[in-house]
């Protein structure tokens, strides 16, 4: 009865992609790891249905769908928190998609590649459940110095403030949209690991943020950091 009462609720899932056989194999995976899958969706509209009816932990949304694509169904699932809690992960086909930047400013807590091996699924999904971000630093921070300094994809991020953070949390955020890790960033500052959770925990509770990939987006965006900016480089460097 006391493994019964200690295990440790189900994750649940829905999958979003307009390729059946895309779904079906993601589905078996998860599945095999003790992963629920709630639903499945071939579009987005689907996709928000099935999150409104079967609040699952993680959604696996696939970008390019019919009738509504995966960044407006992520913004419409996310709307208000989403409903408990729920996060997105996107799938995308190319690691430097110009649709996945959009979808990481509508909410997302990270991407993956419709590539991914099965181990690297499972802990992608077990790792956005559990309140962290799917942030790979080789390949999201390309992807958001891609597309950061681009005019249209900043509509009202400049005017944020950021005058609540301490120079330190300042500092913190910075290094941390170079792609630096919680271990690269403890070692670059001397601090603890524990220390460096603690500044990033309260960069996203003053700043309203979902998670450090939400805060690297803010960091471009905001101008904090410009594009091809290094972690030695100063505030703002040039590219």
């Amino acid at each position: 009865m006391a493994d019964v009462v200690n295990r440790p609720p189900t994750l649940r899932a829905v999958i979003a992609d307009d390729q059946a056989l895309v779904r079906t194999g993601f589905g078996m995976i998860l599945a095999a790891d003790g992963i629920e899958v709630t639903a499945e969706a071939a579009d987005g509209a689907e996709a928000v249905a099935a999150v409104r009816r079967t609040r699952p932990d993680v959604v696996l949304m696939d970008i390019r769908m019919p009738r509504m694509d995966g960044i407006e169904a992520t913004r419409r699932i996310l709307a208000d928190g989403g409903p408990g809690g729920t996060r997105v992960i996107i799938l995308t086909t190319y690691d430097v998609d110009h649709y996945v930047y959009a979808a990481l400013t509508a909410g997302a807590s990270g991407f993956l590649l419709k590539d991914v091996s099965p181990e690297h699924l499972v802990a992608a999904v077990r790792l956005v459940q559990s309140g962290d971000a799917l942030l790979a630093p080789t390949i999201t921070r390309r992807l958001i110095e891609r597309f950061a300094h681009r005019e249209e994809h900043r509509p009202s991020a400049a005017h944020r403030d950021l005058s609540g953070l301490t120079p330190r949390e300042l500092e913190v955020l910075r290094l941390l949209a170079t792609g630096l890790s919680n271990a690269e960033l403890a070692t670059h500052l001397c601090l603890s690991p524990t220390t460096i959770k603690t500044h990033i925990g309260r960069i996203l509770s003053k700043l309203n943020l979902r998670d450090r990939v939400q805060a690297v987006v803010l960091a471009y965006e905001t101008g904090l950091v410009a594009p091809g900016s290094s972690p030695g480089g100063p505030p703002g460097g040039s590219p």
